[in-house]
């Protein structure tokens, strides 16, 4: 007999879903600074000691909103590798390339960028500097969809992260300051990842 489902633990993922969505509509809307746990408990319906008890702290919940949104760009990632299954080449090239256009058009991203250059760049750090979220987290992933999409048995683990972690940080670099058109950057990026895969296509 399957168990019954655990219906507050459906309902704490629910609410925890309802945050998320509230948080980063008022970034999109109004900026990150606009964004108060107060604002987030009102708009989802609770209290906000409650909302603190299921989130934590404000800094917790950019975290939460930030790694949301980097979860959809891995699926992006991963499918975008699964397109080139015998050509690693090719398919990291084009995980860049959709990394580069669906970060051009993605709302929330649009809002932290632009609010850098005003007073508003309190969730920059946690986007662009820190370990996590975004980096330690896409590295992570990118390293495992290449493992698996390719296998790359003759590249150790320790190797691979490090080829992971250099094609993230140069598609993120372009993503986050970019210089020039999606072509352009792609066109930067691609000597490098050919030197990353020698022999590879």
């Amino acid at each position: 007999m399957s168990e019954a489902p655990n219906f507050q633990a459906e309902m704490r993922l629910i609410l925890r879903e309802r945050v998320i969505d509230a948080a980063r509509r008022l970034v999109c809307t109004y900026g990150w600074g606009a964004v108060t746990m107060s604002r987030v408990a009102r708009e989802v319906g609770v209290s906000r000691p409650v909302l603190y008890k299921e989130v934590g702290t404000k800094q917790d919940l950019a975290d939460i909103v930030i790694r949301q949104e980097i979860d959809t760009f891995l699926v992006g990632i991963a499918e975008s590798l699964a397109a080139h299954p015998d050509e690693i080449v090719a398919g990291v090239l084009h995980a860049a390339e959709y990394t580069l256009r669906a970060g051009a058009d993605n709302a929330l991203l649009k809002a932290v960028l632009t609010g850098r250059s005003g007073s508003d760049t309190t969730l920059l750090p946690t986007l662009m500097t820190e370990p996590e979220p975004v980096l330690g987290r896409a590295v992570a992933a990118v390293s495992a969809a290449l493992r698996g999409q390719y296998r790359l048995d003759d590249v150790s683990d320790d190797r691979l992260s490090d080829i992971a972690e250099t094609v993230v940080r140069l598609s993120l670099s372009h993503l986050f300051q970019p210089t020039g058109s999606v072509e352009r950057a792609l066109a930067q990026i691609s000597p490098v990842v050919a030197a990353l895969f020698p022999g590879e296509r």
